[in-house]
């Protein structure tokens, strides 16, 4: 399991507002070739009367092996399972 991802967004909780959270998560962690995203929390809060909100995750690995492969191996994993999908 990677490292936790936040991402902040003021505002009141919505549809889309976590949406768009989980788009921005995503853009930071698809470098990292893994095949599973965890949303391990959404929590509402309020400065100064504002209402904002933090969405955290973590990526993961699912596969056979309790070893996680290397970056490369993850990359030529994931194009395979591309290609033979069409």
């Amino acid at each position: 399991m990677a490292a936790e991802v936040k991402v902040t967004f003021f505002g009141a909780l919505g549809t889309e507002k976590i949406h768009n959270a989980l788009r921005r998560i995503l853009a930071k962690v698809r470098l990292q070739n893994f095949n599973c995203l965890e949303v391990t929390g959404i929590v509402a809060k309020r400065f100064l009367g504002l209402p904002y909100a933090i969405v955290s995750a973590h990526s993961c690995h699912i596969q056979r092996s309790c070893y996680l492969d290397h970056d490369e191996e993850r990359q030529t994993a994931q194009h395979d399972a591309e290609s033979a999908n069409g």
